[in-house]
């Protein structure tokens, strides 16, 4: 399939998740209560899906939801994620739990994945990153089999100031972690993508169209892939 070329979105300058940084936030991450919440998120985003099912999760950081999804062992689980400290630490993660999790450092721009190869695509808490959304976008359609579902779930731009503020209580974090982690999530906002705005990306994209959902202070997106 041919990429439409595209204008690079301009976006907050932002830390490399890289050395140092990333593994602070892969600590921040793997607090008790989110991993009971990655469970939770993985068993919604798989069920349904039949046994020996392909998943391919585009930027997955740490690995936290994609080791959950793998868990079970009934699925094929795929991590890919522009950073290389971030891969290493989600094989470390992975193989320490002994679950079956191939992580690879890719673009989502670029996939290495040959078209068709998986029923289900999860981006999370990373779409609003993307400096080529349009691109990222069509790529994940070009590696979906027809029928298969893109799930983007990511912060809203209009999510309120007491929003953001219940969310980091929920996180069990210490005193200082959650002013640092709600002064980022309040800058993160700024850069966002309002609902109007997914349904415009979407439109224009091969998929024609998607689903959204307004989940706490963030969505969740939902696309069909369609047959070629």
């Amino acid at each position: 399939m041919e990429i439409t070329a595209e204008r690079s979105r301009w976006r907050l300058r932002a830390p490399e998740m890289e050395g140092p940084i990333a593994r602070w936030y892969a600590r921040l991450r793997g607090s008790a209560e989110q991993l009971e919440a990655w469970r939770k998120e993985a068993a919604l985003l798989t069920r349904g899906l039949p046994d020996g099912a392909e998943v391919l999760e585009v930027a997955p950081g740490p690995g936290y939801l994609a080791i959950e999804m793998a868990r079970p062992g009934r699925l094929v689980v795929t991590g890919l994620d522009i950073s290389h400290t971030f891969v290493e630490i989600a094989k470390d993660k992975a193989r320490k739990a002994d679950v079956a999790v191939e992580f690879r450092q890719g673009d989502v721009s670029a996939m290495p994945f040959p078209d068709a190869s998986f029923d289900l695509v999860v981006c999370q808490a990373a779409f609003k990153n993307f400096t080529r959304p349009a691109t990222a976008l069509a790529e994940m359609h070009r590696v979906l089999r027809p029928g298969g579902t893109a799930v983007i779930q990511d912060m809203s731009h209009d999510a309120t100031h007491a929003e953001i503020d219940r969310e980091v209580r929920g996180m069990g974090l210490n005193r200082f972690t959650r002013f640092t982690t709600r002064t980022t999530l309040e800058m993160l906002r700024r850069r966002a993508y309002t609902p109007a705005q997914f349904r415009e990306l979407a439109a224009a994209s091969p998929f024609g169209g998607c689903e959204i959902e307004a989940q706490g202070i963030g969505l969740e997106v939902r696309l069909k892939s369609v047959a070629a």
